[in-house]
Order: structure tokens, then C-alpha cells, then sequence
């Protein structure tokens, strides 16, 4: 077949006549975008979004940054109380090995006790507060984070 043969010679006068280009391939369903219903969503947590900021952006300077101050020192307290939790922590975790070994029980056994009077705080009825050294204002705060703490206290 030679190039004469593929080509179509159209008279000049006649009429032309246009080949329309070929369709785009249709989007796959996942392609389409958003329902209706995501669209509506997605703009009505975004409209949450900017009138959250817009309430911030309409507090004086000085009120957002003595908020900023106050939760700044905020959190140093709780940092202040985590160091001294630690030490005083380790301080009686020491105490407790030293006595322990006058009285030849050996670490393993110490800390395994100590995770049983964890676990029956944890497991047990609301009143465990181990004989009295937990205070109810700190049982309720064990008991707000009563999960976590299972985790970080299980057996094994």
C-alpha cells in the first residue's frame, strides 16, 4: 500500500468534513470526586475551622498570649511534679531494695510485689488504696486513666 493510497484527496469545492476527535476516556467511578454529602461535610468542618480561628483572630494580643503564658506555666508544674514524682520514686524504690535486702528478699521478689499492689488498685474494687497511702482524690485520678495504666502494670 503505497502513501497515495492512505490519503483521501478532497476536490475543492466540495464540502470538508471533520473527523471530531476522539472521546476522553471516561473517569473510573473512584475518580469522580466527592459525593454531594462528602462535599458538604469537608465545607462544613472547614467553615468549623475558620470561625475557630476567626475567634482566636479576634482576641486582643495580649489576651491570646496570657493564655499562651498561662499554659506555659501550666505545663512546667506538671513538669516540676513529674521530676519530683521520679525522684521521690526512685528515692523509696531504693529504700525498699536496701530494706529488703537486710531482710534477704531479693529485687525480683520486691518488684513483684510491688506489681501486685499495682494490679489490685487497678483490678480490684474501688476501695483498694493499699493500706490507706492513696489518697481518694488519687484513686480518682488512677481511676481516669485506669486503661493506660494496665498496660503499663500487666503481669508477665
Amino acid at each position: 500500500m503505497t502513501l497515495k493510497d492512505q490519503l483521501q484527496v478532497v476536490p475543492a469545492n466540495a464540502q470538508a468534513a471533520f473527523i471530531p476527535p476522539p472521546e476522553a476516556p471516561k473517569a473510573r467511578a473512584e475518580d469522580t470526586g466527592p459525593t454531594l454529602e462528602e462535599a458538604v461535610a469537608r465545607n462544613e468542618a472547614l467553615a468549623e475551622k475558620i470561625d475557630a480561628l476567626d475567634a482566636v483572630l479576634a482576641k486582643p494580643l495580649a489576651e491570646i498570649l496570657a493564655e499562651r503564658e498561662r499554659a506555659d506555666e501550666a505545663a512546667l508544674a506538671w513538669d516540676r511534679f513529674g521530676a519530683m514524682w521520679m525522684l521521690s520514686q526512685r528515692a523509696m524504690r531504693r529504700v525498699a531494695l536496701d530494706l529488703a535486702a537486710q531482710l534477704g528478699v531479693s529485687e525480683e521478689e520486691v518488684v513483684a510485689r510491688a506489681m501486685t499492689h499495682a494490679n489490685a488498685v487497678l483490678n480490684g474494687a474501688d476501695e483498694v488504696d493499699l493500706g490507706g497511702t492513696i489518697a481518694p482524690a488519687q484513686l480518682q485520678h488512677i481511676a481516669r486513666h485506669r486503661n493506660f495504666l494496665r498496660k503499663q502494670f500487666r503481669n508477665g
